[in-house]
Formats: C-alpha cells, sequence, structure tokens
C-alpha cells in the first residue's frame, strides 16, 4: 500500500538503528527499489535518493515523499544550504513519516555545487551548523550528516575535525563518513567514488576523538565480513553500490549483524513477494521495467544468471504478458 503522505502520523525515531544501512544513490534507490530491498532485509536503514529543497516547495512534493509503509525504517535525504528552507523540507519528511533526516554534504558534482549544495559545503561548517540547528528545531525526528573527510583545499584532519566539532554543536549527533576526500574539480561524481583513496584510518581517528558521537562508515564496503569487522571500531555501516549491483548480500544482514533467528529469505521468495507489488504497479499504468531495473542483480553467481537478467532488461522491452516473462525469470532462481 503506498503511503497517504498527508494522513501519516509523526515518527519519533526512537527506535531506529544505523547498524547497517544501504546509501542514498541517484537514480537507485527510488521507491521501487527500496520496496524490494527491504523484503531482503527487515532492519537495514534505507535511504532515499538525494532530494533538493527546490524540488520539494517548488515541484511534486507528493512524488518525491512518497513511499510504501514497508519501506521503513526509512531517511530522507536533502540537498539545500538555505536553513529554512532545509526546515520546511525537514517538517514535510516529518509528516510524511520519514524516520530520519540527512543533509547531503558528500555530492561532489558541478550541477550540486553551483547550488551551494553536496561537497561544497565542507568549506563552510558554519553555515552547515545554522541548517542543522534550523531543521532539528523544526522537527522531532532525528537530523544526520553524510559528509567527506574533505574536499581538495580543505583535507587536513584539523579542518575534519573542525567541521564535525562545528556541526556537532548544533546539536548533530550522527556523521555518515564517506572514507575519500572529494576533488571538486576536474573529476567527475563517478571518478570521486573511486580515484581518491579511501581512509579508513581518518573516519576511525575521528570516531576515537569524538567518542560521543555516533559515526557510520561509507565507501568501498563489499561484503559482510568486512561489515563486522568495521563495526569492531564504527557505530554502523553504509553500504552503496555493492547494496544495488549485489542486493542479495542484504539477505543475510538481519542474521548476521543484528542476531535474527528468522530464516534467510531465498532469491526466488524475495520475487515471488515481489510479483503482487509489481502487479500492482503494471495495473496502475505503471512499466514492469520501472522494479525490475532495480534486481538485475540477484542474477549472479549461478548457472542461468545470465538469462535471468536478460529477460529482465532485454526481452522486457517486447513482452506482451510481462508477467510471465517475470514468472519465467522466477523459475530461474529456484534453488539459487
Amino acid at each position: 500500500m503506498v503511503q497517504n503522505i498527508a494522513s501519516k502520523p509523526v515518527n519519533t525515531g526512537a527506535a531506529l538503528s544505523r547498524r547497517f544501512s544501504v546509501a542514498p544513490m541517484m537514480d537507485w534507490t527510488d521507491r521501487h527499489c527500496r520496496f524490494f530491498l527491504r523484503l531482503l532485509s527487515k532492519n537495514a536503514l534505507l535511504y532515499t535518493e538525494m532530494v533538493t529543497t527546490g524540488a520539494l516547495i517548488n515541484g511534486d512534493a507528493e512524488r518525491f515523499l512518497r513511499h510504501d509503509a514497508s519501506e521503513h525504517p526509512l531517511a530522507l535525504q536533502l540537498g539545500g544550504s538555505v536553513p529554512a528552507d532545509l526546515a520546511v523540507c525537514a517538517r514535510m519528511a516529518q509528516d510524511a513519516g520519514y524516520d530520519e533526516v540527512n543533509l547531503n554534504v558528500g555530492c561532489p558534482s558541478d550541477r550540486v555545487q553551483n547550488n551551494m549544495i553536496g561537497a561544497c559545503l565542507m568549506a563552510h561548517p558554519a553555515l552547515v551548523a545554522d541548517c542543522v540547528k534550523a531543521m532539528r528545531d523544526a522537527v522531532a525526528i532525528p537530523v544526520t550528516v553524510k559528509h567527506r573527510i574533505g574536499i581538495n583545499g580543505r583535507d587536513s584532519y584539523a579542518q575534519l575535525c573542525d567541521f564535525v566539532g562545528t556541526v556537532r554543536d548544533a546539536g548533530c549527533t550522527s556523521f555518515t563518513v564517506h572514507a575519500r576526500i572529494a576533488i571538486l574539480e576536474g573529476l567527475s561524481p563517478k571518478e570521486n567514488r573511486d580515484i581518491p583513496p579511501l581512509r579508513y584510518d581518518v573516519a576511525a581517528q575521528l570516531k576515537t576523538d569524538f567518542p560521543e558521537l555516533e559515526i557510520i562508515l561509507n565507501g568501498g564496503i563489499k561484503t559482510l565480513e568486512q561489515c563486522q569487522e568495521h563495526l569492531q571500531v564504527f557505530d554502523g555501516v553504509m553500504l552503496g553500490r555493492e547494496a544495488y549491483h549485489n542486493p542479495y548480500i542484504l539477505a543475510e544482514v538481519d542474521q548476521r549483524l543484528f542476531g535474527s533467528s528468522a530464516p534467510v529469505i531465498s532469491r526466488v521468495e524475495a520475487l515471488t513477494l515481489l510479483r503482487p507489488y509489481i502487479a500492482a504497479h503494471i495495473a496502475a499504468g505503471g512499466s514492469m521495467h520501472h522494479i525490475t531495473r532495480h534486481i538485475l542483480g540477484l542474477g549472479q553467481g549461478f548457472p542461468g544468471a545470465r538469462r535471468f537478467r536478460q529477460l529482465l532488461s532485454v526481452a522486457i522491452h517486447k513482452a506482451k504478458d510481462p508477467l510471465a516473462l517475470l514468472d519465467q525469470a522466477a523459475e530461474l532462481l529456484v534453488g539459487r
């Protein structure tokens, strides 16, 4: 059932856990993707794509805030730098039932830089603090920040501590740290996710120097074994691309990271549970591809995996009966 954003009661976020989360990813973590990921893990914290304050205030807010009730725990990530606008949008997030609102201080793209959004804000810790305070004054749900360990020209550890300390003093207690600097000139957003070296040691030093803060590690994590290792140091881990390209990694998150005794869901069980959601989307005039583009990563590491991906990425565009095609793809998952 799709959330009616006007009638959802305020969630105080009391039971929210950031031990394991899936990163906000543009064009990827839309509501269909999140519905699918929730089938694999009941405990993972899910994030929306970044939504700018301008899009919410001046655009179709209902479309951007729309989500299914099953997606919780769920956080909205905002992009912006005007405290009053961020406060308005944080209130919209709370009224829509989100469990957390997160400020993006990590995106390195030129487009957002030109609007004072994302990683460029690391050069303006006092402004970020003002933004956080405005949001915290507006809502009861948690306000968090996701940031880099620095940007070119401002990449010393002392400057990172100045940023974190200033934002902490505005009341932020949870920081998700992408353990790379961002190069704001000369590298694309994709290159900024790969070329600057990972510095887990810098993020770990932050946890040592700010023990009272919740520090979530993000960047380059690929396995649950690595998650368990990082959880010896950090309060939580956030996976991005690996969780999207290899989503079945989430199937064991509840058991291995949260101590759940529930059985691990199989690939075919997940697809079976997704089928009614897909059918409802088609009945409402949507395309099956809107949803199945997010599940191609289920087809990895077994005979027939390539055929599974072909059915749902190529054949899907010619299918007269898309649900029959989905059932055909599901048969390839039996026993996997």
